[in-house]
Formats: structure tokens, sequence, C-alpha cells
């Protein structure tokens, strides 16, 4: 391993004039050149350079002052070659994957929001670069993009853009790789190194995260009642659906898809009049129940907003809002939730929870805490509080069930987040088979081992078989969520949505824990190999692709035709034949 370190330091005396603005300080790097990061008057910097593989670098930056101070707004920027590069990934990129001009390329992370991550690939699958940052709960700005006078790739990342209390000491490491090696490859070994990383280390994933599910959301919405529930379960446990979510409405009488009484957690007895006896049949079904809630949110027509006044992050009025964010730096708010949930298992006996809107937390403008001189919290960072809060929760949920089940949804999908919960979900897309199948994609591969979920899957019931195969074929490398009234649509789809079920249970293995290979991000992932033991699956939604066939890496070659097109190109040692597969069917190859 080659080491190099660099330390930059001041006096413990200096004029003030001598440093009203920070100075640069710099090192070399084989990969990226003259790397500058900004000193910070009253700050030591200590940088360190490591090459854990040839193309991958590590600098890791160590800050420290005599005393407690405002945290040091640092900034690294270098230039990558980026060659032949077409296109860049983040996970909130979803089908904007363009190269943009480095005055349009920024982007922000947080551990609510998106990844520390960006990668840049060729058209011919290979990573151009990886940058990754190894904070995980603080804001990180990127701004990255083509330097018009250089044609490279500048890169510049900002840290403690936000309001943080004070520190004597802060490390922070860049990874950058430069390999030429199958992009989605450098993508694993990128999230698989914040694994290492006690801070984001993820917790064990249970088997029935991997099972297929179904959610009242969009066939519901908030016109859930007990009947309803146990009726639309007992039409979907015969299509292997083992899991439910009951979304928004379980806690409310109101149908007006608002937050405002949001916050009280306590059943609607008008809809669910013996909640626990409810769930206990719809156990009797062979299927776990899950329900919603807005962790952040407490309404302004629900009996604790007067309770937590003075203790929120802001409020705000609108269409769809008339709630105020929590602010969970007070040891009372964490108890509160926490309580709230740890309730749900006990009593009505739920089998896992869809924790939603974590993105809401964070400031919209100053900081109230300051103000106060942060009287009442015990702890001061709201980054560090949400990372108690959210570990409390996964732990004393943990210790009721130790298999409890935990969905998040796209943004809050960042290597910290895989510390708390075990299902990951991509955002509401509903009817974009295309928008679901990337944004599916794209959390596999920052996801790990984790149980990536489709975007509820809806339909047009008056659409045909063909049509509605779509959405399903779509999120094929994911864990189907249904979300139609079964018994409502025709028997042609309730025969397709059989078919298509029972091919992804029987494969399951293959498209979520074999070898992902999804195709140019560019052009939204037009075809797509999992490599499994003894067979290998290949997805295909352009028919302009040829379907490459390589027998080492399973013998068994399944090919699923999500286009309209009535054959396909099949390529494989050497030779090109078109193979007749129906549209929007799967087949095994001879």
């Amino acid at each position: 391993m080659d080491t190099n370190r660099i330390v930059r330091g001041f006096a413990a005396v200096v004029t003030l004039c001598a440093f009203e603005s920070a100075v640069a300080g710099e090192f070399s790097s084989a990969l990226a050149g003259r790397v500058t990061y900004t000193d910070t008057p009253g700050w030591s910097v200590a940088v360190e350079k490591k090459t854990p593989a040839a193309g991958v670098e590590e600098w890791r930056f160590s800050f420290a002052a005599d005393k407690p101070s405002a945290p040091p707004k640092t900034t690294i920027e270098c230039a990558l070659p980026l060659n032949d590069a077409v296109g860049r990934w983040t996970t909130g990129a979803g089908l904007f994957k363009k190269l943009p001009p480095n005055w349009a390329g920024g982007f922000s992370s947080t551990l609510y929001s998106q990844a520390p991550v960006i990668a840049y690939f060729s058209d011919s699958n290979e990573n151009r670069g990886i940058v990754a940052c190894s904070e995980a709960l603080r804001r990180v700005n990127f701004e990255m993009g083509i330097v018009e006078e250089t044609a490279l790739s500048s890169c510049k990342v900002s840290l403690f853009s936000e309001s943080e209390p004070p520190l004597s000491s802060y490390e922070v490491s860049l990874r950058v790789d430069l390999r030429p090696v199958f992009y989605a490859d450098a993508l694993r070994e990128t999230f698989a190194w914040y694994g290492t990383m006690p801070d984001c280390k993820p917790v064990a994933v249970p088997a029935a995260a991997f099972d297929p599910l179904y959610s009242f959301w969009y066939s519901y919405h908030q016109e859930v009642t007990a009947p309803s529930v146990e009726k639309e379960c007992a039409a979907a446990a015969p299509y292997g659906m083992k899991t439910i979510i009951v979304d928004d409405g379980w806690q409310t009488d109101d149908n007006n898809r608002g937050y405002s009484y949001c916050g009280d957690w306590q059943v609607s007895t008008n809809r669910f009049p013996d909640f626990a006896a409810h769930v206990e049949k719809v156990h009797g079904l062979g299927m776990k129940y899950m329900i919603w809630y807005g962790v952040p949110m407490i309404g302004f027509n629900s009996r604790n907003h007067e309770r937590f006044k003075g203790k929120y992050l802001w409020s705000d009025s609108g269409r769809w809002s008339d709630f105020s964010c929590l602010d969970p730096r007070f040891p009372e708010v964490r108890e509160f939730l926490i309580g709230n949930y740890e309730h749900a298992l006990r009593v009505w006996g739920v089998d896992g929870l869809k924790l939603d809107f974590i993105d809401c937390f964070g400031f919209r403008g100053e900081d109230p805490a300051v103000k106060e001189n942060y009287v009442g919290r015990d702890i001061k960072s709201l980054p560090e509080a949400i990372d108690r809060l959210m570990t409390d929760v996964n732990k004393r949920l943990a210790a009721i069930k130790p298999d409890v089940l935990i969905e998040f949804r796209q943004s809050y999908v960042g290597p910290a987040i895989r510390k708390y919960g075990n299902m990951f979900r991509a955002g509401d897309c509903p009817m974009d088979a295309l928008v679901n199948r990337v944004c599916t994609l794209d959390l596999r591969l920052s996801s790990g081992n984790a149980a990536v979920h489709s975007d509820m899957l809806m339909w047009n019931a008056k659409g045909t078989p063909e049509t509605m195969s779509k959405q399903f074929w779509s999120i094929l490398f994911a864990v189907p969520q249904i979300s139609m009234r079964l018994e409502e649509i025709p028997e042609s789809h309730r025969a397709k949505l059989r078919e298509m079920l029972d091919f992804w249970l029987a494969h399951r293995d293959t498209l979520m824990k074999g070898e992902l290979r999804p195709m140019r991000p560019d052009l939204n992932y037009p075809i797509v190999y999992a490599h499994g033991k003894g067979e290998q699956i290949v997805a295909v939604y352009d028919r302009g692709q040829v379907v490459d066939v390589d027998r080492t890496r399973g013998e068994k070659v399944f090919v699923v035709n999500a286009t309209d097109a009535g054959t396909l190109v099949v390529r494989e040692n050497g030779r090109v034949r078109e193979v007749k597969i129906a549209p929007c069917s799967a087949a095994q190859l001879d």
C-alpha cells in the first residue's frame, strides 16, 4: 500500500487580518493530478493518501482545532480525465444521466437524501471515474461537470455548507476510482466501501423482505377499512403475495390526501374497530402486515400539535401540507416516535413499518436551535440526531421482532440509511414503467444486499394484458409491489399477473441475488442481464438490442421480451439468429 502524509497547520496565535480568508493547501495525485483543499484559520489539516488497488486512491483529510469551533467550510477540488464518457450516474439522476457543463452539474447529498457518489461511464459500459465521499450524514455539495476550456470534468466537493455545532476534530475521505472495469462492478465496490465504516454498516435483511407485496396506496389511497383490506388480502395471497402495506388512512377518518391529521398515530376505529384482531385475520392468510408512518409529521389538526410546540424544525401550509416537522434533537421527540412504533408491534401485532418522509428533515432557513442556544436538545447536530433516532428505531424494534421489516423510499437511500432499513423502494412513479425500471436498477447498484422494491404497480384496467405486463417486466429485477383492486381487473389481466409472478418467484434468487449487469445507463438500461446458479435471465426493453449469450455464465437462458416485437436477435458463439418470442412474454432459449 502506497501511503503519503501531508500536514499543514497554523500557529496558535495569529493576527486576525492575516487569516481573514482561507488559503489553499494542495497535494499531487497519480490519478487526478493537482488536488487543492481549503485551509481554514484555526484548524490544522493532515492529508493521508492511500492506493488500495491500481487505479484507486483514497484521500483522508483530518481536521483539528485547539478548541471547539465552527466546522471548517472545506472545498476539495481537482479535475478528472473523462475521455470517452457518455454520461454520469448518481442515486438521484433518474432519466437525466447526461454530461452537464461544470456550471450546471451540481447536486447535494445528506443522510436523508441521496448518496455522496458520482460516477462516469462509457458507451462500452466501462467505468470512467467515480468520486465518493465518506461523509454520509452531513450535507455534501458536489459541483461536477465538463469544463469547456479543458474538456476535463471539474470535481468540487464542499463540506459544512449547513449550520453545525462546534467541533474540535473531524475526518473525511474521498475515494477516486478510474479503473476501466464494468461500471456496475466499480459502483458496487464503492458502496461496499461504505459498508466497512461503522456509521454505514448495513443491517441484516430477512428473507420476507424479498417476498412479493401488495400495497393499498394506489388501489385505495386513504379509503381503507378492515373489510376492504381483508377482502384484498384474500385475493392477493393466491398470487404469492406474502406481505401487505396499509398506507396513509389507517390513522384518520379524513380522506383529503393531506397530512393535517398525522401525528397522533392512533387507529381510526371507524375504519378498523379492532385493529389487533384485524391484523391477526390477515396473518391467518399467511401474510405479514406493515403500516405507514410519516415520521416527522405532526399535523395542524392533530391533538399532539400543541404538545410539541417549540420542538419543530419548521411548519408548512399548503394543499397537502398543514403540518410541522419534528426536531429529533429533543429526546422526548425521539422517544415519542419510537414509542409509537413499539406500540404497533407489541399491541397491534404488525410485522413492519413503512417509514416515510425522512427527507422532510432539514432546515428551511436558519437553524431554530441557534437562537435558543440548543436549550432542551441533547444532541446539537441535526444529522447526528436523525442518525440516533433511526438507529434506536431499528434496535428497539428488532428487540421486539428480530425480523422486523422496515421500508424506506427514494430519495433517502444513501449509505447510512442501510444501517436502519432492509427494504428500499423506488420513488413514486404511478404507471411510469420507464421511470420505475430506471429507479429500481439505480437502487440495485447502490443498495448492496438490501431488498430493492418497485414503486407500486398500477395500470389501466381497460388496457390489454400486454400493456399491463410492461409495468411488471419493467421492474423484473426488483421485488414487485402490486396496487390494483384484483377482483376488479379483467380475468385476462389476472391470468397474466399470475404468469409473471410465477416466473419471478421461480427465478427470484437469480433476479435478486445473482450478478446484475444493467447495460447502457445513458439509454435507460435497454437490456439487463442477471447471472445466477446454472441460469441467466435477460430482459430486453428495446427491440434494437442484441441478446449476447454466454453459456459459461449459466447453461439455462431465459429471455424476457418486454417489447412489442415478435422476434429478438440473439448472438451466441459468433452465430447470430432471430428467435421468436411473443411480445411481452418470457421464454427459455434452446
